[in-house]
C-alpha cells in the first residue's frame, strides 16, 4: 500500500521520465524499488516508458491493448507465424495449454 506522499512523489517522476526530462540514479532506484512490490506502480512505469519511446498506435487494437497494458513491449515476444513454429513458441507454458 502506498501512501499519499509515496504516491504523489512517484508519479511526479514518472511523469518527467515520459517527458524525457532528467532522472537522478536514487529516483530510479525508488521507482524501480516500488514497481517490484506494486502492480499499480509498475503499470504505471511501462506506460511512461511507451510515452518516452513516443509509441502512439494508430490502430484501434494496439490502442487498446495499449490502454490496457497488454501490449508487450518488448518485439521479440511477439509470435510471428512466418518464423516461429507455435509448439515451440508455448513449450514453457503449462501442460493443459501446450498441444497434444
Amino acid at each position: 500500500m502506498l501512501t499519499t506522499s509515496s504516491r504523489l512523489r512517484i508519479q511526479e517522476i514518472l511523469n518527467r521520465l515520459a517527458m524525457g526530462k532528467s532522472v537522478s540514479l536514487e529516483e530510479r532506484i525508488y521507482i524501480n524499488k516500488h514497481a517490484t512490490k506494486n502492480q499499480n506502480v509498475s503499470t504505471w512505469l511501462r506506460k511512461a516508458s511507451r510515452i518516452q519511446r513516443g509509441q502512439n498506435h494508430s490502430n484501434p487494437i494496439d490502442k487498446l491493448l495499449n490502454e490496457l497494458d497488454l501490449y508487450s513491449d518488448e518485439q521479440n515476444l511477439t509470435f510471428n507465424p512466418d518464423k516461429d513454429d507455435l509448439g515451440e513458441w508455448f513449450s514453457g507454458a503449462p501442460s493443459w495449454i501446450r498441444r497434444s
